[in-house]
């Protein structure tokens, strides 16, 4: 048996979600069947899929404490060629913040409530007990990994390892001081889906945009196409995606006579951006540079 399959079995019988990972850190690519989001997702992502397949596909989501699945043929391979174990933080209830570089160290010595830290290549992981959304760059040196995400195991947790003596207390609460770190409230709870606190925006309509020469069908079919691939972004890049999206959108309506309702589409990109972990004032300033990005191009 793999040494990486041994370590997530004891891993998962303390309930954390685990995951293999292939060299370079990183989990293992979507089968053909899965490639783009295909399937649909997982169950457990934000929007829920139907996808089923048995590989160990879609990164965090993928994720399991599930000893069959775990040990199953269609699993096999993957820890056969993995380089490490990995395992989903906002599903055992947890946070982990990522500390990179002696600088963010030295900024969470002084700055966050002490609590279990792990020592990692670059730095150190601080583990919380609570879940919240996850980003990156949240600060120099400092990502949050929590829910929609994974962070590398490295070492015993306390209170999620039984059979070590580490007491439970170790562990500390989320504090507030790392809740604020990405600019926004989230309480969902760790296990009943990841959603953003932002209140759902109006969908595009034809009632805000009088001005505009499209269809209904037409506006509305690129809208969705759009939220669709920033929803595929789930790890890195959606805000890029998001700023993408906004120029691409915007700019077939530059020959529009206006209005065109391009307000209400943001809000609805913006939205889904935060949905995949983006820190919202990044999202709306992604999301209104592409806007803008469009008129330039087309001036």
């Amino acid at each position: 048996m793999p040494h990486t399959l041994t370590a997530a079995i004891h891993l998962a019988q303390t309930g954390i979600p685990v995951l293999p990972l292939r060299a370079g850190k990183v989990p293992f690519g979507n089968c053909p069947d899965c490639r783009h989001n295909a399937c649909g997702g997982r169950p457990n992502m934000k929007t829920p899929g139907p996808c089923t397949c048995p590989r160990p596909c879609h990164a965090w989501a993928a994720a399991t404490t599930d000893h069959t699945v775990i040990t199953s043929r269609a699993w096999a391979d993957a820890w056969y060629r993995a380089g490490a174990v990995a395992y989903h933080p906002g599903g055992a209830g947890l946070t982990v913040v990522d500390l990179d570089s002696t600088e963010a160290i030295s900024w969470a010595g002084r700055n966050l409530p002490g609590t279990w830290a792990i020592t990692t290549m670059r730095g150190r992981h601080l583990i919380y007990r609570g879940a919240m959304a996850s980003a990156n760059h949240v600060r120099p040196g400092v990502d949050i990994k929590s829910r929609m995400a994974y962070a590398r195991h490295l070492g015993p947790i306390p209170g999620f390892t039984p059979d070590l003596p580490y007491p439970a207390r170790a562990v500390t609460d989320l504090p507030d001081a790392v809740r604020a770190l990405t600019g926004r409230e989230d309480t969902t709870a760790a296990r009943a889906g990841v959603v953003s606190s932002l209140p759902a925006p109006a969908p595009w309509d034809r009632t805000v945009a009088t001005g505009c020469r499209h269809t209904e069908g037409y506006v509305r079919t690129g809208v969705n196409r759009g939220l669709d691939m920033i929803r595929a972004c789930p790890d890195s890049g959606a805000g890029s995606k998001a700023f993408g999206v906004a120029s691409f959108l915007a700019a077939q309506h530059t020959a529009c006579p206006s209005p065109c309702g391009l307000d209400r589409i943001a809000a609805e990109l913006v939205a889904e951006a935060v949905r995949v972990g983006v820190p919202h004032a990044y999202a709306e300033r992604a999301v209104a540079r592409g806007l803008n990005d469009a008129g330039r191009r087309t001036a």
